[in-house]
């Protein structure tokens, strides 16, 4: 990890920059394989499956055969802990229901909004080199309590055509419509513009490799709605001197084992702590079984050294991390001052795998600095917003002149007749 002591403002630049993602070098691949997936559909998907995944598959979709036998490969250990699990981001993501209210703004003008569920959607779980099951939950879950009538689901499958059990009892627990094997660009092509087997949707949600990102972004420009733009995984770390070495080396870790093109960013004002977590951090390095993977994720860290708390929180909101970890003596009063993160950790025991698995919140979060203007997935991610007004006689009373007004001054005619030939009714009795 690159170590920064006391850097002057000109080095924040560097500190907060991201790893390089040059989504220019995979876009030929990627708009090859979506228009071919668009044009051949099942028949392309099941190529690229054979090609990227290596599986030969007759058929696309999971067999409710399948979906019986992972449940037998499940220990009954992690099918509670997947319920538990469940549960808790359940609870979390019901008390987001929305409760619309109608709004009189004049006399005989009223407003309002009514959230109605997306119907159909689409969820990514990626299943390479870990097999993301608790994305299951975070993602079905929310989408089942906002009543999304149809919950598609594509997951890339092993060599042998198998999807990973625990994805499938998780998917059943949250309660799954469909489920498909597909993973990588191919599946993103298939949701959004669908096939034989696979239903088009009309959001697709999830996380994924360069490659499901960039094809994510590429269907949003025409065909289908995505949950946010996003890139690697990340971690930032604020702590002082009363901060556990062992516990902060421990969430940096955590994070960096997701892919070597992760990043985690430790904030502190203690240089004694400082050099303790180095020295943890290479410790506990040596005992993962994706160390290589973390050691290259490292490579693209960094520690700070800085003069004060508040130095720390202005640096980490110019970061805007996906996860932040308050780990200070008065995490809550400096909570309060976090003004862009995904999802925030607050005390020695509030670990980042937490939330990613347990707690309730959810872990699909805004990534590479979009904190500043994303939030991370919930239940109005599932949902729109429709609003409705009412006007009686006396609203076209109230308002009429001042809307023949505007539209006037907008040059837009018909806008302002629409409401002149009304205004002109009331001063004769309906016909």
């Amino acid at each position: 990890m690159k170590l920064y002591k006391n850097p002057t403002r000109d080095q924040w630049t560097e500190i907060v920059e991201r790893p390089r993602l040059d989504l220019n070098k995979l876009n030929a691949t990627v708009t090859a394989v979506l228009a071919d997936v668009k044009q051949r559909g099942d028949e392309a998907v099941k190529e690229y499956e054979q090609k990227f995944d290596h599986a030969a598959l007759s058929s696309l979709a999971v067999s409710e055969a399948e979906m019986d036998e992972a449940e037998t490969l499940v220990s009954n250990e992690l099918r509670d802990a997947i319920i538990l699990a469940h549960h808790n981001i359940k609870v979390f993501h019901i008390s987001q229901r929305f409760v619309g209210q109608k709004i009189k703004t004049q006399e005989g003008v009223l407003c309002w909004q009514k959230s109605v569920a997306i119907e159909r959607v689409g969820l990514y779980i990626p299943g390479g080199t870990a097999p993301l099951f608790s994305t299951v939950l975070m993602l079905a879950t929310p989408a089942k309590i906002a009543g999304c009538q149809e919950i598609v689901l594509c997951t890339p499958p092993n060599s042998e055509g198998k999807v990973h059990p625990a994805i499938l009892v998780a998917a059943r627990i949250a309660g799954v419509s469909k489920i498909f094997k597909a993973g990588g660009v191919q599946a993103i092509g298939a949701m959004a513009y669908g096939t034989e087997s696979v239903p088009k949707v009309y959001k697709i949600f999830g996380p994924g490799n360069q490659y499901v990102m960039a094809a994510k972004q590429h269907v949003s420009l025409e065909d289908v709605a995505i949950d946010m733009p996003a890139g690697p995984s990340e971690v930032c770390v604020i702590a002082d001197e009363t901060a556990n070495a062992q516990f902060v080396a421990a969430d940096l870790l955590s994070q960096a084992e997701h892919g070597i093109d992760s990043q985690v960013l430790l904030i502190t004002t203690s240089e004694a702590l400082l050099k303790a977590v180095h020295e943890e951090v290479e410790r506990q390095l040596q005992q993962l079984p994706r160390k290589d993977i973390a050691a290259k994720a490292l490579e693209n860290s960094s520690t700070v050294l800085v003069n004060s708390i508040d130095e720390a929180i202005s640096l980490s909101n110019l970061y805007a991390p996906e996860h932040l970890i308050l780990q200070t003596a008065d995490y809550e009063q400096l909570a309060e001052k976090v003004v862009n993160a995904g999802s925030v950790f607050l005390g020695p025991y509030a670990c980042e795998s937490a939330g990613d698995y347990a707690s309730g919140t959810n872990h699909t979060l805004p990534t590479h600095g979009y904190a500043t203007a994303y939030n991370g997935v919930n239940l109005d991610s599932y949902c729109r917003k429709i609003t409705f007004q009412h006007l009686t006689e006396e609203g076209v009373r109230h308002i009429g002149p001042a809307v023949e007004l505007m539209a006037a001054a907008e040059q837009l005619d018909a806008h302002r007749n629409a409401m002149t030939v009304r205004i002109q009714s009331l001063k004769s009795p309906l016909s």
